[in-house]
Order: structure tokens, then C-alpha cells, then sequence
């Protein structure tokens, strides 16, 4: 492996660590030969290969010269920095020199995935030698320390949310849970049995509730909004609303619960828990908190009138009335009861609302296609099969579905049983969906058509008392949270994580994390999940009682600006960049001032400063420069 030492002295001692990635990058790139090139660059002080450099022995190689003095900055050349950028880090910092004199050039993404043969060595050349001419600009900085509020913000009273506030208050946090509703329990507060242990979602509700009530240190308030939101991790102070219902949902659902003679704190099925007295007049008050979690939700896919026959036929209804419908049937009939009427045969259509295909599916009244699935519904689908089949032996049903995708662990258990309990399966295309008619004259209101796939597209038709559309989820609208806060969201509208393997709970602005199906379907262990990790990943921000943010933020050179204030206006964050009173040579003048906590180093305020007075650390204008000649001078 080529490790000699550069004889091309300069004052930069640059170690550049290559890697095979296990093939992904060593099938198209000549890692030897990329080494060999980039070895006799001035200022490089090794150049080595490895099988893997994110492993241990990988880490080695760069620790131990670090720690013998042959290099005092470092490239690796690899995969994306957003994968193992801070495992590298860790690793310099472990050898004893400042973690941000490094660089990582993406050799994977950026080349192999995307070249072959001698361009995709040529590339990497390029890139690893852009890179080293980078790190020469390289100084040590240190990471920005802000002090940190030992409390979290929970939004959202459903499970993910509950479960959210139970973990961070067990892990010491003061937590308040806000919840927009009346109620605690969100959307599984409509269900019956949960999948696939056949708990009632009412005694998990119960549960949760029961123990975040008598717990101190978590402080409920229904009825409640976020209307205003500033600051920055560790402090952020948000301004809260509290006023009465006025939904019709809530209305409805608090005629329901003052009916049944609950008292607060009693769970009454497809309504949920209602904690404390609903508020009679509105009232704003301000926090102070260290994190915010989000757990707002999800709706469910309402279907467009005449969707299957949807709002036009009676006869046609979504799961979740189905559910709640079943719940409620009390008969000890063979036969399932729906509103007092015998159901002998059911049709339940699967993908409704979910896997939209562009070109074939109706968009919305806002031009939103669901292309995404909903994961949770073939489930929840064939569970109600099941119920029926065995509860009440003499209602046959059909289920018409695109794919079965009975994705977790014991799912495809259900999947088996409804074969075994006679359920019968028809499937089709996207294009030819299952027609849904009203008919005259037969002992049943609807008929279904459809191109059976199993049967090599014969057409079949079945008679049915009733047709349940399995609709999917969507995501709760919390757009105005999302201006507010500068959240992202992904093309399927649901909030979106920075990666879903190595960072899945967390968004771009540090500070603000997910739980549950804000931000994808999820089944409610899933959910439970989510939130565990999002309650640690918070726990672990407040610990300490400040918090490390990277220090690649703008810098001021107060002797070249002129208080111009344009890189105040172009800022996108409020409050990053003010301009402020300061003593310059004896004499008090407006100069741009940083705050380095809500800074994002996004760069703007650099573009717009004519007299080149604002920088970002790591990222600086001559390392740019630096750059783009060795680009030009290595191509």
C-alpha cells in the first residue's frame, strides 16, 4: 500500500485514508492508483488504502498517525460525509487533535455509483485532491456551547406522544404535553384490537394515561396550540393558546363523553381520555423549553364522493367506521350486525387512498397524490376479516387488494389465518380497480366487478351487503408549525427525519425531534418505538445541561464591515444575524453581529456582504478558491 512519506515539504501534513467501501467503490475505482496520484501533492504527508476506514483497524490507521505526529489534518476519502462524517471525527478527536481538521471526499456517491473504469479513477483524483487543498485552509475550531433547559415540550396527545412524555419524564425531564383536542389518545382511540397482539387499544390508552396523570413531573394541557416559537435548542421559548373547542369532531366527541357520565381521566372508546376540565375562555401563556418533540399524528384518507361508491351508496364506509361499527354490535347473531341490518356478505378493498400512481388516480382538491403506502392497512384489513370470519361464522367475505404487504413480525400469521378461516382473495391492477354498483332487483344492494389477476384476468363479479374501504393514513396538517419552526417535510408531506438509518428521529433544526406517524405510517409499536428514541435522543441533548452544536456558522470581520445591514435582511433565520452597537477604534458604529446558536452556515449573508466582511468557519471563501483550482488543475 503506498505510505511513503511526501518529499514535497510544506508546512500542511495531510493524511489521506482511501476506501475500498468492501467493493462499492473498489469495483469502479483504481483505489491503489487514486493514492499513488494524489501521494506527491504538495502538502500530503501519506496517502493510504484500507478494506473498510470506518472499521476499527480502518480508524487505526489514521489514529496512529495522528498520534505519532506524521499528519496534523485529515481526508478520507469514502462514502457521503452524512453516513460517517462523525465517526471520523470521533476518531481524530480520540487521537488527540481537533476533530474539525478534516475533510471527506465522496467517492461513492459521487463516483462509483455513477462511473466506470478510468473516468471514475479520474474523478476521485479530482475530488480527494480538492479536498486536500481544502484541509490546508483547515483551523481548529471548537464546538459552540449553549446552555441547555431541562425540559421538553411534547405536541401531540396520542400514543407516541404519551409514551414520549412517560419516557423523558423517567429520564428527569419537567415535560408538558400538549394536546390541540380535548382528549388524550389520538387516533387509536378509534380502534378496537390492535395487531398482532390483539390488545384493546382502550387499556393501552388507559394505561398511558393513568400513569403520565400521577406523574409530577409532567404538566397536561388540552385545548392547545403553539402560536408563536423562538429560540434555539436548549432554549426555545414558545407561546401557547388554550381556548375552547370549536371543532365539530371535538363537539361531537364531548357530547359523547358527558353522556356516558365518564369523569376525567376515564377512557371512553372512540373518543379517548379527557384529563382535565375543557377551558371556557382563551388564554396565551409563554415557556421556556430545551427540546421539542412532535407527535401530532395522522388522519385518515377520506374518500372523494363516488370513491367505490363512497357517500353515494350507504352501503359503503371506511374501516374505521367499520370498526367502530363492529365494536359496537352487541347482537350474538351467526351473522355480523351493521346499524341493525344482517350482513351476509362484506367486501373489504384494500390501497384505498394510499399507492396512488399519477396518470391514474385523482388528486386531491390541493393537487396531492398519497404515493406512498400506508403499511399499516393490509393488516388492520385482514384483521377485520379475521373478526368477522370467526365471530360471525355466516358473513362471508372477499377482500380485493393490489399486494398483501404483511411486512412485520407474526404479520404474515394473519395473512395465513384468513386463508385458513375461508376469507376469499381477489386481486388487481392499479388501472382496472374493482367497480362498485348499485343494482335493482337482487337480494343485495351493491355488486362489485373486477378483473381477477389470480384467475388470469377473467372478470368476476360478487353480490355484497357491504363494502369497507381499508383507507390509509395522511398526515395531520401542522403547516402552520412548519412555517413557524422552518420545519422540513418530505414530497409525501409527512415531517422528514435528516436520515432514516443513522439520524431517524431527529430534523435539520437541532433541537426539534419526531415520534410516531408525523412522520411516516407506522403501526402503534412502531410509534412506541419511535418515541423511546426520540425521548433518549432528547435526554441524552439536556443531560449535561448545555449542548455541543459544530461551530460551522458566519463569522464577522468587524474591521471590513460597514453595518450595511444586508446580510441581516437576506438571513433566513430570524435573530442569526443583528446589527448591533459596537466600539470600533474608539467609536461606537453599527457592525452585523452572529448568534452562533441559530446560525445554520448556510452562506447567504456571505453572497451578499460587498465588502467580503462575513465568512463560515470550515467553509471559507479561499478554501472554495482552493478548491476549484485544484478541480481545474487536476481534471
Amino acid at each position: 500500500m503506498p505510505s511513503e512519506i511526501n518529499k514535497n515539504k510544506t508546512k500542511e501534513k495531510v493524511g489521506v485514508y482511501i476506501c475500498y467501501c468492501g467493493g462499492n467503490i473498489s469495483d469502479h475505482v483504481d483505489v491503489e492508483k487514486v493514492a499513488e496520484n494524489v501521494k506527491e501533492i504538495p502538502g500530503v504527508a501519506v496517502a493510504r488504502t484500507n478494506m473498510f476506514m470506518c472499521s476499527d483497524p480502518g480508524q487505526e490507521l489514521i489514529m496512529e498517525d495522528i498520534k505519532k505526529g506524521v499528519v496534523d489534518r485529515v481526508v478520507v476519502a469514502s462514502c457521503a460525509p452524512s453516513l460517517h462524517e462523525l465517526t471520523f471525527r470521533e476518531a481524530i478527536k480520540r487521537a488527540g487533535m481537533n476533530q474539525y481538521m478534516y475533510d471527506q471526499a465522496n467517492i461513492r456517491e459521487q463516483v462509483s455509483w455513477v462511473h466506470h473504469g478510468d473516468m471514475a479513477t479520474d474523478k476521485a483524483t479530482t475530488l480527494v485532491a480538492a479536498a486536500i487543498e481544502k484541509t490546508k485552509y483547515l483551523k481548529p475550531l471548537n464546538p459552540i456551547r449553549v446552555d441547555a433547559k431541562n425540559h421538553a415540550t411534547v405536541i401531540g396527545g396520542g400514543p407516541a406522544g404519551l409514551r414520549a412524555a412517560r419516557d423523558l419524564s423517567k429520564r428527569g425531564l419537567q415535560v408538558h404535553l400538549l394536546e390541540k383536542s380535548p382528549f388524550l389518545g389520538g387516533q387509536a382511540a378509534q380502534l378496537d384490537k390492535l395487531f398482532p397482539t390483539r390488545e384493546t387499544a382502550g387499556d393501552l390508552i388507559k394505561q398511558l394515561t393513568k400513569e403520565i396523570l400521577s406523574d409530577s413531573n409532567i404538566t397536561i394541557i388540552t385545548c392547545a396550540e403553539i402560536v408563536k416559537s423562538e429560540g434555539y435548542v436548549g432554549n426555545f421559548n414558545i407561546t401557547v393558546q388554550k381556548r375552547p373547542p370549536k371543532s365539530e369532531d371535538d363537539l361531537e366527541k364531548l357530547h359523547i363523553f358527558e353522556n356516558s357520565k365518564a369523569k376525567p381521566g376515564d377512557f371512553v372508546p372512540f373518543v379517548g381520555v379527557c384529563p382535565i376540565s375543557i377551558p371556557t375562555s382563551t388564554v396565551e401563556f409563554s415557556q421556556k423549553t430545551g427540546v421539542v418533540v412532535f407527535a401530532t399524528g395522522f388522519k385518515t384518507y377520506l374518500p372523494y364522493t363516488g370513491e367505490y361508491g363512497y357517500a353515494e351508496y350507504p352501503e359503503v364506509i371506511t374501516l374505521p367506521q367499520f370498526i367502530s361499527a363492529m365494536t359496537g354490535n352487541k347482537s350474538h347473531s351467526k351473522k355480523l350486525e351493521i346499524n341493525g341490518k344482517k350482513i351476509r356478505r362484506t367486501a373489504l378493498i384494500h390501497c384505498v387512498g394510499s399507492r396512488h400512481i399519477p396518470g391514474i388516480h385523482e388528486p386531491d382538491s390541493n393537487g396531492n397524490l398519497n404515493e406512498y403506502c400506508s403499511r399499516v392497512c393490509c393488516n388492520a384489513t385482514i384483521q377485520a376479516a379475521n373478526e368477522i370470519r370467526e365471530k360471525y361464522p355466516e358473513t362471508q367475505v372477499f377482500e380485493f387488494y393490489r399486494d398483501i404487504r404483511t411486512y412485520g413480525r407474526e404479520h404474515e400469521a394473519y395473512y395465513e389465518q384468513a386463508s385458513k378461516n375461508n376469507v376469499l382473495f381477489f386481486r388487481f391492477e392499479p388501472d382496472e380497480p374493482p367497480i362498485v354498483e348499485k343494482i335493482e332487483g337482487s337480494q343485495y344492494p351493491l355488486k362489485i366487478r373486477v378483473k381477477d389477476t389470480l384467475t388470469f384476468g377473467e372478470e368476476l363479479e360478487a353480490e355484497v351487503d357491504l363494502v369497507v374501504l381499508s383507507v390509509g393514513m395522511e398526515p395531520n396538517d401542522v403547516s402552520e408549525l412548519v412555517d413557524m419552526m422552518k420545519l422540513p417535510i418530505g414530497s409525501d408531506r409527512f415531517l422528514q427525519e435528516v436520515h432514516p438509518k443513522l439520524r431517524p428521529v431527529e430534523v435539520a433544526n437541532t433541537g426539534i425531534l419526531l415520534a410516531g406517524t408525523c412522520q411516516a405510517p407506522m403501526d402503534i409499536g412502531e410509534v412506541c418505538s419511535a418515541s423511546q428514541a426520540a425521548s433518549a435522543k432528547a435526554a441524552i441533548l439536556l443531560s449535561r445541561g448545555y449542548v455541543e452544536l459544530d461551530p460551522f456558522v458566519a463569522e464577522v470581520d468587524i474591521e471590513k464591515c460597514n453595518g450595511s445591514g444586508k446580510c441581516t435582511d437576506a438571513c433566513l433565520v430570524e435573530g442569526a444575524i443583528q446589527q448591533v452597537e459596537t466600539e470600533v477604534n474608539k467609536k461606537m458604529v453599527r457592525r452585523a453581529q452572529i448568534n452562533p446558536a441559530l446560525c445554520t452556515g448556510c452562506g447567504i449573508c456571505v453572497a451578499v456582504c460587498t465588502n467580503n466582511a462575513v465568512d463560515i468557519n470550515g467553509w471559507a471563501l479561499e478554501q472554495y478558491e482552493a478548491m476549484v483550482d485544484a478541480i481545474v488543475r487536476y481534471n
